[in-house]
């Protein structure tokens, strides 16, 4: 007799993620398996915040990456003392997509979560996103402007940029984001090569930067998401300020980049390709769970082109 088994993700309480399969014929239920994960976390003299972040990042997690951009304090000691286990990384150049490329390619989980290292995100929150994936996601997306989400850091005036600039966006892509400036992200490590980040080439001889490396790396992973048609789900995260040292944000300067890195990548992708890409998977919302019960489907709000 042929086994028909329907799949639900499961989040427990204890931050677990379990993929269940219940025999359709039989009503039997049998655990099947979970994913692994990677977090990875790029860090440049955060040796006061990672004993926070470590302690917050769920137990059961595959593998912890840690991205060291030339740190001059104690981060990595600090690292490897916390957890013997860390997989400990140096930057090829230097800026935080930088780091995040020489952390994905060192990432083996079937899944890799980005969380900052200076607090402001909370890993504790990775289960979320987990079963944001196992309920159909490719791509799962912090916001911290749904029902679960919020800020203890972002002023009145990032917030008021934070939406046109998501509305800019979503205009371009015809997506209905609630959150495009918020670097909390897990996605399923097969998909990297849509992101086409590069972590191998040497710095050229001028010194200048490759396009990618810089802050403008969280815009362009959304702008190459939404090209290649990955299905993203929007999962409530909370933000919390920086525990210890001096935030790099800026409003103006910031939103300036992520304008020229969307005007950027579409010159890009009509230079590579010649043409529009076709279009998209769904955008859904994933809503927060937080008791041992089946993570519910979320519903489709819109389909993206580019």
């Amino acid at each position: 007799m042929l086994l028909s088994l329907v799949m639900f993700p499961v989040v427990f309480g204890d931050g677990a993620v379990a993929i269940l399969g219940k025999d359709a014929n039989r009503g039997e239920g049998l655990r099947v398996g979970f994913p692994s994960v990677s977090v990875v976390v790029p860090a440049l003299n955060e040796e006061r915040n990672i004993p926070h972040v470590f302690e917050r990042i769920p137990e059961d997690v595959h593998q912890v990456v840690l991205v060291d951009g030339r740190s001059v304090d104690d981060t990595v000691a600090v690292a490897r003392r916390l957890r013997p286990d860390v997989c400990v990384v140096s930057q090829t150049r230097k800026g935080k997509g930088n780091a995040l490329a020489c952390g994905f390619e060192a990432a083996t989980g079937d899944v890799i979560a980005m969380v900052d290292a200076d607090g402001s995100a909370d890993p504790g929150e990775i289960p979320r996103f987990v079963a944001a994936l196992l309920d159909g996601a490719d791509f799962a997306k912090g916001t911290r402007f749904l029902p679960g989400g919020g800020s203890a850091d972002i002023t009145r005036l990032r917030a008021q940029g934070n939406h046109a600039l998501t509305s800019f966006f979503n205009m371009c892509y015809r997506r209905k984001y609630s959150d495009l400036c918020y670097g909390y992200n897990v996605f399923w490590r097969r998909h990297l090569p849509v992101l086409g980040l590069d972590a191998t080439s040497p710095l050229p001889e001028d010194g200048s930067p490759l396009w990618g490396d810089g802050f403008e790396i969280e815009t362009l992973i959304h702008v190459r998401v939404a090209r290649a048609g990955l299905r993203v789900a929007e999962v409530p995260s909370f933000e919390f300020k920086r525990i210890h040292g001096v935030s790099n944000l800026n409003a103006t300067r910031d939103g300036l980049r992520v304008v020229r890195t969307i005007f950027a990548e579409r010159a890009r992708n009509r230079r590579l390709h010649g043409q529009a890409a076709p279009a998209a998977a769904p955008v859904t919302t994933a809503p927060v769970t937080t008791a041992p019960v089946a993570a519910p489907q979320a519903e489709t709000v819109e389909e993206s082109v580019g």
